[in-house]
């Protein structure tokens, strides 16, 4: 679905069923570098589930309009402004890494336009080191290929790999080679120093006002779990509702623990809303 947002169009993949806002909203968001793609099988059960789905391409990337955004809080803006353009007023928001920063920050900051948050494969800070910023500026393939490499924690995930011939790392390069080659200049560059200089997680998470729950790879070497202990410790001294489900994977849960990483979003998101206050 193509829909205008801050005046340019924005790409928002729905599950195959034609959006209905009457129906509660699942909003979806990516991380550096990738597009809605990864949100594949998750997307598409809640939008025959019983949810109005929407699986976004951030600016930037892939069918959305550049310019990408440089900072996490104008994307947060940004989300904010396609759920006016589609007429909702609320909804379950779930981000993936960069996309996990971008869905706290407007759970903070609209906190009444968030029902739950799921956070996966989070991290505060999300601290990006001077190497991969300096490859993502100028060597991008080589970013690409370091990232790959750190994403995964197994060349073929079991029981969840989604069947014989699927090749996690592959895919995941030639996404993130897709989106490189379809967006503007720098973009993986842009996406990182979004995440780099970010600042305000833990004052986003005093703000909230939903139940939360953070989505961690117990073999993650990106975001590995402990770096999520700074983020559940100010949830729980904000007295804001969540927990921490720990899945058999890496950084890349969506497509290594494919249905788990469904299990923990839907029973999650089909709660009834009262309890995200």
């Amino acid at each position: 679905m193509i829909v205008t947002v801050q005046g340019k169009p924005a790409y928002a993949y729905t599950g195959g069923k034609t959006f209905d806002a009457r129906l509660p909203t699942a909003v979806f968001i990516h991380g550096a570098e990738h597009d809605h793609s990864v949100w594949a099988l998750q997307s598409r059960y809640f939008a025959h589930h019983g949810f109005g789905v929407l699986a976004v391409d951030l600016p930037g990337h892939r069918r959305s309009a550049s310019p990408a955004l440089s900072s996490i809080a104008a994307l947060a803006d940004w989300l904010a402004a396609l759920l006016d353009a589609v007429g909702v007023e609320r909804a379950f928001v779930a981000g993936h890494s960069m996309g996990s920063l971008i869905a706290l920050d407007f759970a903070g900051r609209y906190a009444q336009r968030a029902t739950h948050l799921a956070l996966l494969a989070t991290a505060l800070p999300m601290s990006v080191s001077d190497a991969l910023l300096d490859a993502a500026l100028n060597r991008e393939p080589e970013a690409i290929e370091m990232v790959n490499e750190w994403t995964h924690s197994t060349l073929a995930a079991k029981p969840s790999c989604p069947g014989p011939g699927f090749w996690l790392h592959g895919m995941n390069q030639r996404l993130m080679e897709h989106v490189s080659a379809s967006g503007e200049a720098h973009l993986f560059h842009t996406d990182f120093t979004a995440c780099h200089t970010y600042a305000d997680g833990l004052a986003r998470a005093a703000q909230l006002r939903c139940a939360t729950r953070l989505i961690v790879g117990r073999r993650d070497a990106m975001t590995p779990p402990r770096a999520a202990k700074a983020l559940a410790d100010a949830l729980a001294q904000a007295g804001v509702p969540n927990d921490t489900i720990t899945l058999e994977a890496g950084h890349a849960l969506m497509s290594e623990q494919p249905d788990a990483t469904l299990d923990a979003l839907y029973s999650f998101a089909s709660r009834p809303p009262r309890e995200a206050h």
